[in-house]
């Protein structure tokens, strides 16, 4: 089986984007990494993605005068890797339908919710303010819609008394790495099934 290409995008410090990366070097997934998307131009991710020897393509929204034009950017420069996976991982934007379109169900986003509650920013603040019992994250197939689409997979945490939205975070956070990682791997192994808004994981 050939290995799945890979690009990754991000806009802050890329942790998911790193774990992605190491569970590649260690064979966890089947895949190859072959490129990063930023649209920060002072993104920690930035230095950290220009180390793994792939192209770092850097963008930002305001230096474009709209949205298609911004994306239209980043395509042209992720077609030459012929990825066969984005995997957006805190990528703090948007993407149109037009950009999804040619890469349906090849798009994943990891959100620090279970959706579909709690889209959008702060996803953790609102969980502590919902008064929940029970937080976490998914990983699912991108749409036009934010924070929709196919869940692939989803990892929960108990919600403390004495939670803030930053120690929530931190322990999302450590289901959020493996999470992606699996779903990544399933995707690699060609074992993901999508049918309407489920997706199936063959055996």
């Amino acid at each position: 089986m050939r290995k799945k290409r890979i690009v990754v995008f991000a806009s802050g410090r890329g942790s998911n984007a790193a774990a992605l990366r190491r569970a590649i070097l260690e064979g966890s997934i089947k895949g190859e990494l072959v490129g990063a998307v930023c649209d920060v131009a002072d993104a920690p991710f930035i230095k950290t993605a220009s180390s793994w020897g792939v192209p770092v393509i850097v963008a930002e929204r305001k230096g474009f005068v709209s949205q298609p034009d911004f994306e239209a950017y980043i395509a042209a420069r992720i077609e030459p890797l012929r990825p066969d996976l984005l995997c957006l991982a805190g990528f703090m934007r948007l993407l149109s339908g037009d950009f999804i379109k040619p890469y349906a169900h090849r798009i994943m986003n990891i959100h620090p919710a279970l959706l579909p509650a709690f889209k959008g920013l702060h996803a953790q603040r609102q969980a502590v303010e919902a008064g929940v019992k029970v937080a976490g994250c998914t990983v699912h197939f991108v749409v036009p819609d934010m924070d929709a689409g196919p869940i692939i997979i989803q990892e929960t945490v108990p919600v403390r008394d004495d939670d803030t939205e930053d120690t929530l975070a931190a322990r999302i956070l450590t289901k959020e790495h493996p999470a992606y990682v699996r779903a990544v791997s399933l995707f690699c192994d060609d074992k993901l099934e999508i049918t309407g808004n489920k997706v199936h994981i063959r055996d």
